[in-house]
């Protein structure tokens, strides 16, 4: 081998032994690192930087978002200021945008609303229309209707309002039983009468009761999904969506000491509203189903005295004479463990499951008895032990007046100088002409609360009994005070 040879040889075998430096000093640093303070380190292979894995954990909203504002709408209402039944931590009132306690003439509401169908047909929270005298419908474009209340669930905190619309932009209902803890959801709101404001979070727990309903007859339900997304004064009755755009519930709370956002909000589950809009839109009232059985959550300590060995379920301490539980054969004692083959735990989550339901319906209700799981079908009842379905409490007083009734003119309430009221005409034999009351009349007030429409008259006077004050004024300027009874 000459020298020149040589020479490249030791070239050749310096850059091996480099090689095989650098691979050593690779391995030796990679176990340092797998056994950092002796505890085994899992190596991270590489990536290219597209960031592709963020991609799951960061959805793109903007689709979800562009399909919902749309949707979603503001509420300004106007009703007799009374006493708040809302005065709590988790605070209703505050949420949607109340005047301050103490101050006079008509209270201002503010809040939001989800169209749910192409004709005008918006659902909303119960405590943003109840007995508001005068409903204004905002759309996001702006455009303004008058809002009539279809029907209201004080139990659900829910409401139907209507506007007269066609070809508007609705949201579909999706699945909040499908929802999960952590998954992403946007809060879609019209709080200050602008455009609709889309904020978002995660699902931070289900079926919670934060005992704000409170309806005296204790048929309140509360399942809320509570979650993480910003909300505040005037979100109250806007939609909670999916990353889909399908909506999977109606805000209704912030757990809040002075009405602003604190980091948790609340929403009624989708699966709720689809059947208490059903109920308003074809009867009028809400078709409340009852198990008929009294209940207890299982925990540990009552586990232990009673000698329960799984934690789930909800325990029957009792069940009532003539339920739909005592009939197909539930005892003091059972663990009911599904309702229609879905897990309940908690007193929340079998009131949800009930109150999807109308008496009549037969569901399946998975029981324990002593550790033996079986399944009873149960036909469910009403509140008076049937399977009647409930008429709806309001009726049609308008025929019993004898006369045609319907807002006011703008030029006929600007003559006058009010800005409510509706005339009479076309009276004949009836309640209003024995009063005395003659054509043109423009009544503004019934037992001092403000009219606006023949609907405002009917729910009035539907469930009333005994004298009626009508207020009003006749087209010469001429005021006029007439009462009547009714039985």
């Amino acid at each position: 081998m000459n020298e020149k040879m040589k020479k490249y040889a030791g070239f050749f075998l310096m850059a091996v032994l480099g090689g095989l430096f650098a691979l050593g000093g690779s391995a030796l640093m990679q176990k340092s690192t797998e056994t950092v303070r002796g505890v085994p380190q899992q190596t991270t292979p590489a990536q290219l930087a597209s960031m592709t894995g963020l991609t799951a954990a960061y959805p793109d909203f903007t689709v979800p978002a562009s399909n919902s504002i749309h949707a979603v709408v503001h509420i300004k209402t106007e009703y007799a200021r009374k006493n708040s039944m809302y005065d709590n931590f988790f605070n209703f009132h505050d949420f949607f945008g109340d005047a301050p306690f103490g101050q006079q003439g008509p209270l201002q509401g503010a809040g939001s609303g989800v169209i749910i169908s192409a004709d005008g047909f918006i659902v909303t929270n119960n405590h943003v229309v109840q007995d508001a005298s005068k409903i204004e419908i905002v759309l996001n474009d702006k455009r303004s209707y008058e809002g009539t209340v279809v029907g209201t669930d004080v139990s659900t905190d829910l409401a139907v309002v209507r506007i007269k619309e066609s070809n508007l932009p609705f949201l579909t209902y999706g699945n909040s039983d499908e929802l999960q803890i952590g998954e992403w959801v946007l809060a879609v709101g019209n709080p200050f009468n602008l455009t609709s404001t889309v904020t978002a979070g995660i699902v931070s727990a289900k079926a919670r009761n934060i005992n704000i309903l409170g309806t005296p007859d204790g048929t309140s339900i509360e399942s809320f999904i509570q979650t993480d997304a910003a909300v505040n004064r005037g979100n109250s009755g806007g939609a909670l969506v999916n990353t889909r755009g399908e909506l999977v519930g109606i805000n209704a709370a912030i757990a809040s000491g002075n009405g602003f956002y604190a980091g948790y909000s609340f929403a009624i589950p989708v699966n709720i509203v689809k059947k208490v809009v059903g109920d308003l839109v074809d009867y009028h009232e809400v078709q409340r189903a009852f198990l008929g059985v009294i209940i207890q959550e299982i925990d540990s300590k009552l586990a232990q005295e009673l000698g329960i060995k799984e934690l789930k379920g909800v325990y029957v301490s009792d069940v009532n004479d003539g339920s739909a539980a005592k009939e197909a054969g539930i005892t003091k004692g059972n663990i009911i463990t599904s309702i229609n083959k879905i897990p309940v735990n908690s007193t929340s989550e079998l009131l949800e499951q009930i109150s999807r339901y109308r008496p009549g319906e037969k569901i399946p209700v998975g029981i324990s008895d002593d550790g033996t799981e079986k399944i009873i079908n149960v036909t469910l009842r009403n509140r008076e032990g049937n399977t009647s379905l409930v008429e709806s409490k309001t009726k049609d007083v308008l025929p019993r007046l004898g006369a045609k009734i319907h807002p006011a003119s703008a030029d006929l309430l600007r003559k006058l100088g009010i800005d409510h009221g509706v005339q009479v005409t076309d009276i004949g034999e009836g309640l209003l002409q024995n009063a005395g009351i003659r054509e043109g009349y423009v009544i503004t007030e019934i037992d001092k609360k403000p009219i606006h429409t023949a609907d405002d008259v009917n729910k009035i006077l539907s469930n009333k009994s005994g004298g009626v004050l009508l207020e009003g004024v006749y087209p010469n300027r001429v005021r006029a005070y007439y009462g009547f009874g009714l039985n």
